[in-house]
């Protein structure tokens, strides 16, 4: 039975006061085992805000609008398992400059924008979102912290320009891509725009000086759309490669390795104690997120970050 269902109850004379107000309270003690439950996650704060609900992390400070459909959304995943891809972003800010420009190509919702802005807030951050839903809650929560170094874009980035197909399941936001990734009951497709990187970057003249891609299995799309950026900015990369989702563009994750490997690319993956190089993947491999750096640009990071 809902809140709305109780309440509706009570003005109806279905139920009368005493137990209307013990129904009630079974909704409310929730609110005590949530301020217990949250003292052993990066959740800090929980708020009901003119009809949203808003979590704080409590490492960053930063805001976020839970999306009432969205059950992974990170503030979910952060309070149901106490972090959230902690280690990896660790990395990432430790790796990007206070004045570098960032590509966040597959924004989202906005959290690894928004934690790059906070902690790093001279960077310049691109932030890439095709799906129109998704891009709007990526622009409330932006204005909602008030972060003004994250240009949020309405299209995604492929290699080659036009308007596609992407399939998009509102229950889990995190695998829209343009392939039914998911396979899941409910998954509805939209038209939206696609540029290059390499067009994007020659209109914006800026060098790009770090690339984090997650885009539930085009990752390889991307990077053939970004050669040019490849060779001429070398940027650092972060991104993922899960074989499964990589399946349904018919490669490997190797291949994105490979392809990588010819713009003097190196792959690591992250250890106990910073980056290790990493070779290929295989069958037992576990790990699903990668960084890429040059040998040559990147030697200082590399040696300094290296486990």
């Amino acid at each position: 039975m809902s809140i709305e269902k109780i309440k509706k109850e009570f003005s109806e004379k279905s139920i009368d006061k005493w137990a209307y107000i013990d129904k009630m309270y079974e909704f409310h003690s929730i609110f005590f085992d949530y301020a217990k439950f949250i003292q052993s996650t990066n959740i800090s704060k929980i708020e009901i805000e003119n009809g949203q609900v808003v979590m704080t992390f409590r490492d960053s400070g930063v805001r976020f609008i839970c999306a009432g459909s969205d059950k992974r959304l990170a503030p979910f995943e952060t309070f149901n398992f106490g972090s959230y891809e902690e280690e990896e972003l660790k990395m990432q800010i430790e790796l990007i400059g206070d004045k570098d420009t960032v590509y966040d190509v597959g924004g989202n919702y906005g959290w690894y924008a928004l934690h790059v802005s906070k902690k790093n807030p001279g960077t310049n951050i691109h932030s890439f979102e095709p799906i129109p839903d998704t891009y709007a809650q990526l622009q409330r929560n932006i204005n909602l912290n008030g972060y003004t170094n994250i240009k949020a874009l309405n299209f995604g980035l492929s290699n080659e320009q036009g308007s596609f197909t992407f399939y998009y399941d509102p229950s889990l936001s995190v695998n829209a891509s343009l392939q039914n990734v998911s396979g899941n009951t409910g998954v509805v497709s939209v038209n939206c725009k696609v540029d290059t990187m390499d067009d994007y970057r020659t209109k914006s003249s800026t060098p790009v000086d770090f690339i984090k891609c997650d885009v539930e299995g085009a990752e390889l799309l991307v990077f053939k759309g970004a050669q040019k950026t490849l060779k001429e900015d070398c940027p650092i990369i972060f991104s993922e490669m899960l074989r499964k989702w990589t399946a349904k563009f018919n490669y490997h994750p190797n291949d994105i390795i490979q392809f990588l490997s010819g713009f003097g690319y190196k792959c690591f993956v992250l250890g106990a104690n910073g980056l290790k190089p990493f070779g290929a993947v295989e069958e037992t491999t576990m790990e699903t997120n990668y960084f890429f750096l040059h040998p040559v640009k990147h030697a200082d990071k590399i040696k300094r970050y290296s486990a």
